[in-house]
């Protein structure tokens, strides 16, 4: 063993002792219990940072701690390969997408083992690879068959000069982040997937999923967001057809003073063709920001459309308005106003001098002025003729009834969530594997003639999607009838190759199944890790599709991940790290300047893995300190020759308690780890043990063997965060079986027990003493121990003892 602690050697021997044992590859073994540890795979962006390396170390400690428990653990990795970052980097360096892409992988795979993670490489997979994405066309197509897949024209933000849609959050200030060209609200052809046909399994199945997050499931909760109303109709004036409105509150309708369509409803687009100042209200509206939350915060505006619709139950003419708060794709693309009773309609009214009407009182009947301020809670109805006086469940009952007696309504349920569009007009994706023929519309890609392969030698400008110039991939026969057709060019949401990857990683070398029998020993994900900002999107697509695999005989499981672990940020400076703010810390730097085990120890002691990490310069060099004091003191303890075999019953004092110190830390670090995930709390403990160590002066037979197994206890249990050097003082203890092959140390719990214990004695319910008594001594001898403390007598002396109470093991309460 070498005297100084040099992170580069013993890293660098850990690791070629792991790939050449191929110590990480797994196949399926029935006789273990399996533990499936996964973290959200990254993009290959071509460098590591210090989110990826906290994430990713996270998910490493896991993996190796269950392994530890004897567990058959399979900790994959691969990459989200496909998206936009590619498409601007081609731009920039006049380099395919492809080609970017692959020198990335390959770039962070090295980064990555110099780390010193725990993955199975044998299990790699790249989603833009054409024999993993060729089975996401199958099930498209399978999906396709179902009804569960569907083309519907849609709304999108169309950017005019890169000939693309953007994505909300692409669309700054009216404009396209990346041309600077006012962005067009355009209707056009979209692919959908039907997720709303899980709507209510995926909403109830929360219920049932304790390993989650209480935060995640509410915010799944909320976007799916179940609702239960009526979908009512109000006759328009003139026109044939009524507008259709869904509503949870139909105990508020008699407080209806105006409606609101969509700028792309057809009576907005009808009225905006005979009026200019309609035309461009409507026009404005569609080069706005369509986030829901951009449309909260934003400035609410309107505009008569000069139409009436008539109230389906007092008779009353009510106007018609196009707001830039509606929108075509929620819906119906109609809302009815109940100002006096919904926050956003009042601030509107009140804006353009709508009437507010009151048609709910408070239960409580306190008096209320909603010219002042409006009511939003439930109560009783007033103003609502015969409908007066009901609570909101008879309200709400009462008029449904009358709606679907009438035939103008029914009950339903609504949800906010809304279908998957996953049509892109981006190169660099997934092709979609539909066929246009104008005789047989859009007929799938048989499967024999997947996959669709997407061209990777290509030129990208950025100005649309090159597909459309390739005459080789558009131009094909349609395999209905035979005749001229066209590919389609658009290609899949990105979010399509993570919502499955998780489950292939089972069968990555299957090239005639999406998944085989592997899938099912492997799945359930036993533990997920990854960001919150996943909480949504991924996580719930990931359902949706795990349930849809499981509809097509392809999974026995409904649910993908039987834990979940999202952590949080790193920070530096108290913001988050990015190059815009110049407070990013380069990992690969320190890796070279102090060894990966220190980076991965600093990640896993600065905080709590669910909360955010302020980065530490100091923080670092401490780390770095720790672990050059961990060598030197297995150093010394070897220098001072070899141990002999610790004999329990031949221990002192001293050396007991060392042995109690011991075993009380495996028994706390074994449930940071395995229960509670505080690693911090548990290198913690690793490190007061060794101080314990190094404090212990007894160069005694027995003295040394039980820092021999102190020392040993502390190699086993930091190995998870700092494998490396751990490999190389394992096998300096003089260990022939590498570390990565020895099971979790045991709790004796004959070391835990101890000689003495300390009992507090009170003398009439104040304390007054301690006293140490044998750990088996009875009540009446406890109570005798206690009477004759020094300080005690000086409470009792003169006085009638009444009687003396025993709580074994912690108290005595002398009552005089």
């Amino acid at each position: 063993m070498s005297t100084a602690y040099h992170p580069e050697t013993v890293e660098t021997e850990a690791q070629q002792y792991w790939a050449e044992a191929k110590c990480f590859e797994v196949g399926e073994d029935t006789d273990k219990e399996k533990f499936y540890c996964l973290t959200m795979f990254p993009y290959p962006s071509g460098k590591l940072h210090m989110g990826h390396v906290r994430v990713l170390t996270i998910s490493d400690v896991i993996a190796r701690y269950q392994r530890m428990q004897g567990k058959h653990v399979m900790q994959p990795m691969g990459w989200d390969a496909f998206g936009m970052p590619a498409e601007n980097a081609a731009i920039r360096n006049k380099v395919p997408p492809a080609k970017w892409t692959y020198a990335n992988i390959k770039e962070m795979r090295s980064q990555m083992d110099r780390l010193g993670y725990a993955y199975d490489w044998s299990r790699e997979i790249a989603t833009c690879r054409p024999e993993y994405y060729r089975w996401e066309q199958w099930l498209f197509i399978k999906m396709f068959a179902k009804g569960l897949v569907y083309r519907k024209n849609s709304i999108v933000n169309w950017d005019p000069v890169d000939q693309t849609v953007l994505a909300n959050e692409q669309v700054i200030d009216g404009r396209g982040w990346r041309s600077d060209a006012l962005v067009e609200r355009r209707e056009i052809p979209q692919w959908f997937m039907k997720i709303t046909a899980y709507a209510d399994e995926l909403l109830d199945e929360l219920d049932r999923m304790p390993g989650w997050p209480d935060s995640v499931k509410t915010m799944q909760r909320n976007w799916i967001g179940r609702s239960e109303g009526v979908e009512l109709t109000f006759d328009v004036a003139g026109e044939e057809e009524p507008l259709t409105v869904f509503t949870t509150r139909p105990d508020t309708l008699f407080g209806v003073t105006y409606m609101a369509v969509a700028a792309e409803h057809p009576l907005a687009e009808k009225a905006a063709a005979e009026n200019a100042e309609v035309a461009a209200f409507v026009a404005e509206c569609k080069q706005m920001d369509a986030a829901e939350a951009t449309i909260e915060t934003m400035e609410k505006k309107g505009m008569p459309l000069g139409i009436s619709v008539i109230h389906p139950l007092t008779g009353d003419e009510v106007p018609l308005w196009v707001a830039n708060f509606v929108l075509m794709s929620y819906g119906t693309g109609a809302v009815m106003a109940v100002p006096g009773h919904d926050e956003r309609d009042w601030e509107f009214a009140k804006k353009h001098g709508l009437p507010i009407r009151q048609v709910i009182a408070p239960a409580d009947g306190s008096d209320i002025d909603i010219d002042e301020a409006v009511f939003v809670d439930k109560g009783i109805t007033v103003n609502s003729g015969d409908y007066d006086g009901l609570d909101y469940e008879a309200a709400f009952n009462s008029i449904a009834d009358w709606f679907e007696q009438n035939g103008r309504g029914r009950r339903t349920v609504n949800y906010r969530l809304r279908d998957w569009g996953v049509s892109r007009q981006r190169y660099w994706g997934a092709p979609i594997p539909i066929i246009y023929c104008d005789d047989c519309d859009a007929v799938p890609v048989p499967e024999e003639d997947l996959p669709v392969v997407l061209p990777e030698d290509v030129e990208f400008t950025g100005h649309g999607s090159p597909l459309k110039d390739i005459p080789e991939f558009v131009n094909v026969e349609c395999p209905n009838c035979g005749k001229d057709a066209r590919r389609e060019t658009d290609t899949l949401d990105t979010f399509v190759e993570s919502s499955w990857y998780f489950a292939r990683y089972a069968c990555p070398d299957n090239d005639s199944a999406m998944l085989d029998e592997r899938a099912a020993y492997w799945m359930p994900v036993d533990q997920y890790t990854g960001g919150i900002e996943h909480a949504i999107l991924h996580l719930l697509y990931s359902r949706f599709f795990q349930r849809v695999m499981r509809d097509e005989g392809l999974s026995d499981d409904s649910e993908p991940f039987t834990n979940l672990l999202t952590q949080g940020m790193v920070l530096k400076d108290g913001a988050k790290m990015s190059k815009n703010k110049g407070n990013v810390v380069d990992p690969q730097e320190l890796i070279a300047k102090y060894g990966a085990d220190t980076v991965r120890l600093f990640m896993m002691f600065a905080a709590p893995p669910e909360q955010a990490l302020e980065w530490s310069d100091e923080g670092v060099r401490g780390s770095f300190r720790f672990l050059k004091r961990f060598w030197n003191a297995v150093q010394a303890h070897l220098d001072a020759g070899p141990v002999g075999r610790l004999d329990v019953a031949a221990l002192d004092t001293r050396q007991k308690d060392l042995r109690r110190k011991t075993h009380q830390s495996i028994a706390k670090i074994s449930d940071d780890l395995g229960r509670r995930y505080t690693f911090n709390t548990a290198i913690a403990a690793s490190m007061e043990l060794l101080n314990a160590v190094t404090r212990f002066e007894d160069e005694s037979e027995m003295g040394r063997a039980v820092v021999h197994e102190a020392l040993e206890a502390v190699v086993l249990m930091l190995s998870p965060m700092v494998p490396h050097i751990c490999h190389a003082l394992w096998a300096a203890l003089g260990h022939e079986t590498a570390l990565v092959d020895v099971r979790w140390p045991t709790v004796d719990q004959s070391a835990l027990e101890t000689d003495l214990v300390e009992i507090v004695v009170q003398v009439n319910g104040k304390l007054r003493g301690r006293v140490s008594v044998a750990a088996d001594a009875d009540n009446d001898t406890i109570g005798q121990q206690a009477l004759a403390d020094p300080n005690v007598q000086r409470f009792v002396a003169g006085k009638e003892v009444r009687k003396t109470i025993v709580v074994p093991g912690r108290l005595v309460n002398i009552v005089v």
